[in-house]
């Protein structure tokens, strides 16, 4: 019987997208129990049905993929997104003509491959739209983010010269409060010399006596 100290064997198998996706939940990876990740691809991969090379474009030409160019090599996009839309909406009622009159007629199949070559080149042509898509959401998200930097120091720049006239204002009250500290340091200054005089008075009286005395016991000698 297997126990949670025991390592899972996870199969080797390739799991459809969605279970793959399910086996990542938070217990089985803090278990150690979720699969781990596919190995990176170096060479060739397939997509949808299509074979695709690591090494080559994303975006790749059409040429490459064994299939017609309808449109010249300088062009542009959203003129040929046009004209392309428009053949078809023609290529569509065409069809739809024949499926109607003559739905044995062998030009439903040129048809249908008529239409399927121009979805192509639309699709192909929204994608290299995507680098430029993603440029652009990049930009957006960083001036997003560099407003919010913005707003930020400005609020903290409010901030700090709300302290800075706080700090004003006690520098600007400090000079009445060391008057008065001035003022009674003086006059404790004045009582201490004061008494400390008073001593010293007092002291040299004493001393005086003594003097008189040891001279009036000479004296008599």
């Amino acid at each position: 019987m297997a126990t949670n100290s025991e390592p899972v064997q996870v199969s080797s198998l390739p799991l459809p997208p969605m279970q793959y996706i399910n086996q990542y939940t938070d217990e089985l990876i803090k278990r150690g129990r979720a699969p781990r990740p596919p190995p990176p691809i170096h060479d060739q991969y397939s997509m949808f049905g299509n074979s695709f090379n690591t090494e080559e474009a994303i975006i790749r030409p059409l040429e490459s993929q064994g299939i017609k160019r309808l449109y010249p090599l300088h062009f542009d996009r959203r003129r040929e997104l046009k004209k392309l839309n428009l053949s078809l909406l023609a290529n569509f009622l065409d069809l739809l003509d024949l499926l109607v009159h003559c739905p044995d007629s062998p030009r439903r199949q040129e048809k249908v491959e008529d239409l399927s070559l121009l979805f192509i080149h639309i699709h192909h042509l929204l994608n290299e739209f995507r680098p430029h898509q993603a440029r652009e959401t990049l930009r957006v998200m960083m001036e997003l983010q560099k407003r919010q930097r913005i707003e930020t120091a400005d609020r903290f720049k409010k901030h700090l010269d709300k302290v800075l006239e706080l700090l004003q204002q006690a520098i600007n009250n400090l000079p009445e409060m060391m008057e008065l500290d001035n003022k009674m340091f003086v006059n404790t200054h004045a009582g201490a010399a004061a008494s400390s005089d008073s001593a010293a008075d007092s002291n040299s009286d004493k001393c005086y006596i003594l003097d008189r005395i040891m001279c009036n016991i000479v004296d008599n000698m």
